[in-house]
């Protein structure tokens, strides 16, 4: 079997984090009078950076997007964290791969000091070598950047044996870029399109399929 070292994205892969991504984000934006009715305006939030996201959707400055990602941690500190579900069966493929002896890491542009919360929460950062994310300060908050970091802090070498499973063209073209393969799903807030377009290496409907590309390649 091919891909020893596996990379998977937080939000939209291993939880369905839209509810408290999206009520930190209605949060944030209800501070510059901007009301938002329907909650699916606001899937596009989950996966990409905040910044990107604010500057892109809403045409906030820079600076403006700084002040909305302080406004959204006040509201995701306290209450957003936990706002969340692990997908079902994303336990058991994270133990059958485990147990086929496979190096479990996630890289997540969410910040790093709530990922790692967030998977203790749920008791799933047992499975986990390495728990890799985005800087409170808003650096390395590229996806191709938390790639990067999460392979060089477990010294992997060999990229040919590494893979990035996610939701969102963000992790495909960060993994492209960084020069390891990826696997695409669609069980969370991107669409075939979207990850076909971004150069997945592969694309799963299910979690099982995830475990199907794994153990036959």
């Amino acid at each position: 079997m091919r891909y020893k070292y596996i990379l998977f994205d937080l939000d939209g892969t291993l939880t369905d984090s839209a509810i408290g991504i999206t009520n930190s984000v209605m949060y944030a934006l209800k501070k510059y009078g901007i009301e938002v009715n329907d909650r699916s305006q606001l899937y596009k939030f989950v996966g990409p950076p905040l910044q990107d996201s604010f500057e892109n959707y809403y045409r906030f400055s820079s600076e403006q997007a700084k002040m909305a990602i302080k406004y959204y941690r006040e509201y995701f500190s306290d209450k957003g964290l936990f706002e969340n579900l692990v997908y079902d069966g994303i336990e058991d493929l994270l133990q059958v791969l485990k147990d086929n002896k496979k190096v479990l890491i996630v890289a997540t542009s969410k910040y790093e000091v709530f990922a790692k919360q967030i998977l203790e929460h749920f008791n799933l950062s047992k499975y986990f070598t390495y728990i890799a994310g985005s800087n409170l300060d808003g650096t390395k908050s590229k996806k191709a950047e938390v790639i990067n970091y999460a392979l060089e802090s477990c010294n992997i070498i060999d990229l040919s044996k590494a893979i990035m499973i996610g939701d969102r063209e963000h992790d495909i073209i960060g993994a492209k870029y960084v020069g390891i393969d990826s696997i695409g799903v669609l069980y969370g807030y991107g669409d075939r399109c979207e990850l076909e377009r971004a150069g997945a290496d592969f694309i799963a409907a299910t979690i099982a399929e995830i475990e199907k590309i794994l153990l036959s390649n």
